[in-house]
């Protein structure tokens, strides 16, 4: 089995954080053969998607992490997995590879998460086709109408629909004097769309991160903002522990779950806050290596399991 991951640079991941970094070394203590290429060596000529790739040896120690051989031009025709592990921020170059990544899934090459998935399937704005599932919602770039409806709720949440990490999201009560300077940043003046939620105080319990195998849920971790800062991000210093599903993420995952197995989207982290879906992540999830030092599995192995169980499918 040939693996290519197509990812950030290698030397950049943090081995003990980093999700694409466990499922290479889950693919290669399977004795598959594991490549790595960034995304900018993705190109196509007459019809044929190929890429500048390096085979990767693996090891669990931070800065010799990965021992690279020579570069190598090979189509992805050669491949039995293409990895498109990009972490966002999503952009039309983000969108561009994703036609290429059509072209070699048009070939037979097995795409995870399927490409149409990572291009339709905004963290954000995909969550809102199910309004049972979601906090009362405003997706607009009307500043006028953002105003309103923070007078109507009191107090809501505006996020960039093409932000990550947390970056750019703002909690936004009726009376705060920042208000319009926020809402014309976050809108560029009404040029861009945002979407506004109310706002869940059940948040500074912690944001619930929820990974999905296959449209399966597999774990979950919680993460509780510290200090100040009201994001639920590990990266921001957000405390992390341990979490069991409640019936309602239960009817939430029952719900999106087969929408994300028809689609391919194989490695899916969603976030609830309170009892409400927040996004779904389809991109970069993180949160493996937690669930995996609390629940005593290994999520990584049931991600390549899934992949593999496709790959028989397709080749029946």
């Amino acid at each position: 089995m040939q693996h290519l991951f197509l990812m950030d640079p290698i030397e950049t991941v943090r081995i003990d954080k980093d999700s694409t970094f466990a499922l290479m070394v889950e693919a290669q203590d399977r004795g598959h053969e594991v490549f790595y290429a960034l995304v900018p060596d993705l190109y196509l000529r007459s019809g044929e998607v190929r890429v500048v790739a390096h085979t990767a040896r693996l090891k669990k120690v931070q800065g010799a992490h990965a021992d690279l051989g020579p570069a190598l031009d090979l189509s992805l025709d050669a491949f039995d997995v293409v990895w498109m592990r990009k972490d966002p921020p999503f952009h039309m170059g983000y969108i561009f590879n994703t036609y290429l990544l059509d072209i070699a899934e048009s070939r037979g090459t097995l795409v995870l998460n399927a490409p149409s998935g990572l291009r339709d399937m905004n963290e954000k704005a995909w969550a809102m086709r199910f309004p049972e599932l979601v906090p009362t919602s405003l997706l607009t770039q009307d500043i006028k109408r953002i105003r309103a409806f923070a007078e109507e709720l009191g107090a809501i949440v505006v996020k960039p629909l093409d932000g990550n990490g947390g970056e750019g999201v703002f909690i936004v009560r009726k009376d705060d004097p920042n208000i319009g300077v926020i809402l014309e940043a976050s809108t560029q003046h009404g040029q861009r769309k945002v979407l506004a939620q109310r706002y869940l105080p059940e948040a500074k319990l912690g944001d619930k991160r929820i990974i999905l195998v296959d449209g399966e849920p597999v774990g979950a971790i919680v993460r509780i903002p510290q200090g100040v800062d009201h994001r639920g991000n590990i990266h921001v210093g957000a405390k992390v522990e341990s979490s069991k599903l409640t019936p309602r993420e239960v009817e939430i995952c029952a719900t999106i779950g087969p929408w994300l197995r028809e689609r391919g989207q194989v490695f899916v982290g969603i976030d609830v806050i309170g009892d409400q879906l927040t996004e779904v992540n389809v991109t970069s999830p993180t949160g493996i290596h937690e669930i995996d030092a609390y629940d005593g599995i290994k999520v990584e192995a049931l991600i390549i399991d899934a992949a593999l169980r496709r790959l028989a499918a397709q080749r029946a």
